[in-house]
């Protein structure tokens, strides 16, 4: 996990980030595909174990390695993968969400899972920020008319968060020369079921003290098990119904 910068930030929690199960749909087509995937699954920091099912196309990492680091880790294999849920199985009724930017400017996703009742793992990837520290938060309102400046005050449920650092407070995020930023982390008190339908912003400031830059709202993702739809076509190619931007491709 990230090392907190000298600024507090309230998601990165002492200790390493939690376990869980992720899974990706991945274009297999013999036991050899198998071994290839697992052999390099198995290499990545983090990662305790690789199950695949080559009848359903579906890869299952447990660990604690980021998306993002799993995400290369399959490019480099040469073959499609698509991220199809993650989160701790049968825990939870709504275990993962998700938050999209779509631009035009600043793009990003930004991934939430459950892991117990009280704490969250986030992951987030941003790219068109300026360089230097910005603020973001979760906020009260899924209202995007007017971007973040509708998306209400830094969600704060009674008696839970204080005023100083609300349960919405996500810190800051550290963007390079380039404009992309990735974080991962921990936060306390967090739990999905009071998420859906609000936002995500992100600001200008480090205190966020400006209207913001730009808000996504908070959707449910794909728990485990939940999204193997599939289609063959006629030439028996498994294809998923996802457009090309959702699969981690291969750049050889």
């Amino acid at each position: 996990m990230d090392s907190p910068s000298s600024n507090h930030n309230p998601s990165q929690e002492n200790g390493s980030l939690p376990d869980l199960l992720t899974e990706y749909m991945v274009d297999m087509k013999c036991e050899g595909c198998v071994t290839a995937v697992k052999n390099k699954l198995q290499t990545v920091d983090g990662v305790k174990s690789v199950e695949v099912d080559l009848s359903n196309q579906v890869v299952r990492v447990l660990g604690n390695s980021p998306v993002k680091t799993m995400n290369e880790a399959l490019e480099q294999t040469g073959r499609k993968a698509r991220l199809i849920g993650q989160g701790v199985p049968e825990d939870f009724l709504v275990s993962a969400a998700v938050a999209e930017f779509k631009g035009p400017q600043i793009f990003g996703v930004v991934r939430l899972a459950q892991v117990s009742m009280e704490l969250a793992r986030i992951e987030a990837s941003f790219s068109g920020l300026s360089p230097g520290k910005h603020g973001w938060s979760i906020n009260e309102f899924g209202d995007l008319t007017r971007g973040a400046a509708s998306t209400g005050k830094v969600f704060n449920p009674s008696n839970e968060g204080t005023a100083k650092q609300p349960v919405g407070d996500l810190g800051t995020l550290d963007v390079d020369k380039n404009g992309e930023s990735f974080y991962t982390g921990v936060k306390q008190q967090l739990r999905f079921a009071d998420l859906i339908g609000r936002s995500i912003a992100v600001y200008e400031t480090e205190d966020r003290s400006d209207p913001g830059l730009t808000a996504a709202v908070i959707a449910r993702s794909a728990g485990v098990g939940e999204n193997y739809k599939k289609i063959c076509a006629c030439d028996g190619t498994t294809i998923w119904e996802a457009s090309d931007k959702d699969f981690v491709t291969s750049k050889v």
